[in-house]
């Protein structure tokens, strides 16, 4: 069966033209990615999400038996509104040798110079099986992975080897920080400002949380929690929202702290919890009950993205640095979706093309020296299933 032949260069454009923003759906990117698969014979699963808007694809090339290599990527890309692009973003654009358009970085072109590469695959008979992984909802969470990880696990044959195509300019890293969030609650009493005691003001309160959350900081900053190999070389601390009050002469009832960890590799999560619960209930909560039991402060994990461990000498390891010409591994401060394919014991590796200081930004681009790269690779790795 014969479908149709694209560069990847002619795929990346198709790929860039479908605008996937997170807060939109990817089932025409899905759809077309469906039909292109079938024009050479493919078959493909999706696994859409609970209200039918997006879809992850699922799809095999050559044997249907354990094994065989997953080039896996997300279909999904952050918003373009507020950012000053000089080009549009759904349209790509060649300047000076890059490309530029929304997602050509991040990550739109590992997927479309891995779907360039399946006529060459079909042609051939492999020796192993090369599997295709497409995800929805990397950007907001990596909500896309985790059931298409468990379906893995669950109901398909076990792959060897997964090769997430996250930017990294070709580079092969092994290891990447978990990624946190918690949030701390905090229920005071409410009454004229112009009474404070008799009142428990949960602003004023939250104050102090922060300094304990900031005291935690500090600490996962000491020597003996370092690792050089990442840039930000310690578990880091940040609070990103705080909200509470109703106005000004009334004192607060409620505050709301919403704060993360970026973890090194085995950072414990709720050794954390513990903590911020513990310093409440010892230094905080004694003052707040003395002037009303209703009051309270709670300090809980509410998501986490796992980090991707370091496994020196896996065969992921061992194979992607033979495909990349590279004879050393790096580690990433950002998160991606490696970790979960990881986590359902399938070693794990990060390589694709453009560098992550492009993602996100406005005139976002992958240059060609870095698609020819990817290309090449692609090429080593097709003649090496085919072997």
């Amino acid at each position: 069966m014969t479908g149709t032949r694209y560069s990847p260069r002619e795929l990346i454009e198709k790929l860039i033209s479908f605008d996937t923003t997170s807060h939109k759906s990817n089932l025409d990117l899905i759809a077309f990615i469906q039909d292109y698969l079938a024009g050479w014979g493919v078959e493909s699963l999706l696994l859409p999400n609970e209200d039918g808007r997006k879809a992850n694809l699922y799809a095999t090339i050559g044997p249907n038996e354990p094994g065989g290599i997953v080039l896996s990527g997300h279909t999904d890309v952050v918003p373009v509104e507020g950012q000053d692009w000089s080009t549009d973003p759904f349209s790509v654009v060649e300047r000076d040798g890059l490309l530029f358009g929304r997602g050509t970085c991040d990550m739109k072109a590992f997927l479309a110079i891995a779907l360039a590469k399946v006529p060459d695959l079909v042609g051939r008979t492999l020796s192993t099986p090369v599997h295709l992984a497409f995800t929805y909802d990397e950007e907001v969470g990596c909500l896309g992975v985790r059931p298409l990880a468990e379906h893995i696990k669950q109901h398909l044959p076990q792959p060897a080897i997964v090769i997430v195509g996250e930017p990294t300019d070709m580079t092969v890293v092994n290891a990447h920080k978990s990624g946190h969030r918690f949030v701390t609650e905090i229920t005071g009493l409410e009454g004229h400002s112009s009474l404070p005691d008799k009142g428990v003001n949960a602003i004023m309160v939250a104050g102090e949380m922060l300094g304990e959350i900031n005291r935690a900081a500090q600490e996962f900053k000491s020597p003996s929690g370092r690792d050089p190999r990442f840039d930000t070389p310690y578990t880091s601390i940040q609070v990103g929202l705080i909200e509470g009050g109703t106005a000004l002469n009334i004192i607060p009832l409620k505050c709301t702290i919403d704060w993360e960890a970026r973890g090194l590799p085995g950072f414990d999560p709720d050794a954390l919890v513990d903590r911020m619960n513990g310093f409440a209930a010892e230094h905080v909560l004694p003052q707040m009950h003395a002037v009303s039991p209703d009051t309270g402060i709670i300090t809980r994990h509410m998501d986490q993205i796992p980090a991707l461990a370091p496994q020196d000498g896996s065969p992921a390891e061992t194979l992607v640095m033979a495909l990349a010409r590279q004879n050393e591994t790096f580690a990433v401060s950002y998160q991606t979706e490696a970790g979960y394919f990881q986590a359902i014991d399938i070693p794990t590796v990060i390589c694709g093309p453009g560098s992550i200081g492009q993602a996100h930004k406005p005139d976002e681009y992958v240059s060609l020296q870095q698609v020819e790269s990817c290309s090449k690779f692609m090429d080593r790795l097709v003649a090496h299933v085919a072997g």
